[in-house]
């Protein structure tokens, strides 16, 4: 069992908060703990034995805790997530294969595609898809039938897989912190479309990835996870973006895996992320 908990800092959390889990004779497998002093916040995931009442195990928890506390008490770690697509194949494959292999930590319900593109592999890995065209309708008609897909299931995230549409303010309030998007730039570097012709023409010396949650800024979110890679002046536009589709798939893997074994805790726009 996870526990996620969130509030301000103040002395003696770490011992209220042992001192609740003992009286209930819960063994701690592993506690990590972070506090943000420039916010006075205070983070913590633990991990512990199983607990037959997680509502009355999470009053106690708030009784001596600040009165802002977030506690998110997670008895089943696999998650249930829906994936949206247009043409890219690269993160969507790889998600497919840990899917298929049950090592995601999470189980994909669905696929969303505005192309059909990538219809064919979900087939074969038998994960249902549904094209929603965005095409001859307007973008909240489209976001309207996209979000309704996504309701059926009510999955804990949504994956952008390469889904190269930008969101409006009011499809991403449906699902606050539930958008996790794959960016190909190293953020705040090279923000929006084009960032690997961007990065060719300023002659960069690295590239990277950036998977972060969606919000109402154009790749402003809270960052999840981030990588780079060395580049040259040998390398053409072209060259860099295939090198960056790597690490695309290799920082969304890692940024899911965060989020799928709880530990990303967001504040604001910054996020805190035990590793």
């Amino acid at each position: 069992m996870i526990i996620v908990i969130q509030c301000k800092d103040q002395v003696g959390l770490v011992a209220a908060i042992s001192g609740i889990l003992a009286k209930e004779q819960l063994n701690i497998i592993s506690m990590r703990e972070h506090v943000d002093k420039v916010e006075n916040r205070f983070y913590m995931r633990l991990e512990i034995e199983k607990h037959k009442d997680e509502a009355t195990l999470e009053k106690k928890l708030k009784d001596v805790l600040p009165k802002d506390v977030t506690i998110s008490i997670n008895e089943l770690p696999q998650k249930k997530v829906v994936i949206l697509v247009t043409k890219e194949y690269h993160c969507l494959a790889d998600i497919l294969i840990r899917n298929y292999f049950e090592t995601l930590g999470a189980k994909i319900q669905c696929v969303i595609g505005n192309h059909d593109t990538l219809q064919n592999i979900c087939e074969r890995f038998d994960v249902p898809f549904y094209l929603v065209s965005h095409e001859e309708i307007s973008k909240e008609t489209f976001e309207q039938m996209v979000a309704e897909k996504i309701d059926k299931y009510a999955p804990d995230y949504i994956v952008l897989a390469k889904f190269m549409r930008i969101l409006s303010p009011q499809f991403v309030a449906k699902f606050p912190a539930k958008l996790i998007n794959i960016h190909h730039s190293f953020l705040p570097a090279f923000a929006g479309a084009n960032p690997y012709k961007q990065a060719f023409e300023r002659g960069v010396k690295l590239i990277g990835a950036t998977a972060h949650f969606v919000t109402d800024e154009l790749d402003e979110g809270p960052i999840i996870a981030q990588q780079i890679i060395p580049v040259n002046h040998s390398l053409t536009a072209s060259d860099m973006m295939k090198a960056g589709k790597e690490i695309e798939t290799a920082v969304l893997a890692k940024a899911l895996r965060f989020v799928f074994e709880d530990r990303v805790s967001v504040y604001k726009n910054k996020t805190v992320v035990f590793e």
